[in-house]
């Protein structure tokens, strides 16, 4: 029988640690005066890490999150599941 309860803590952990990643890039891009939905919409349609600052080691933290995986949690936070 399949546990499937480590799987939901897993996955549980991992999006608790991309809005984390998230938040601190936002609040990077802001501090350093952009604006940090444009910046980010440029990463994500080009991955070119220089949309995002290195201030606060957000490009590092950016780099750290597959960009599926990151269009995925953002549209599962928009779509309902079916």
């Amino acid at each position: 029988m399949e546990n499937f309860g480590t799987k939901k803590f897993t996955a549980i952990n991992r999006e608790t640690e991309l809005r984390a990643i998230m938040e601190a890039v936002y609040k990077a891009l802001q501090t350093k005066g952009y604006d940090p939905i444009n910046q980010l919409v440029g990463y994500l349609i080009t991955e070119d890490p220089t949309y995002i600052t290195g201030h606060d080691n957000a490009r590092t933290l950016i780099t750290q999150v597959e960009r599926d995986e990151l269009l995925r949690e953002l549209l599962r936070s928009y779509l309902p599941d079916r």
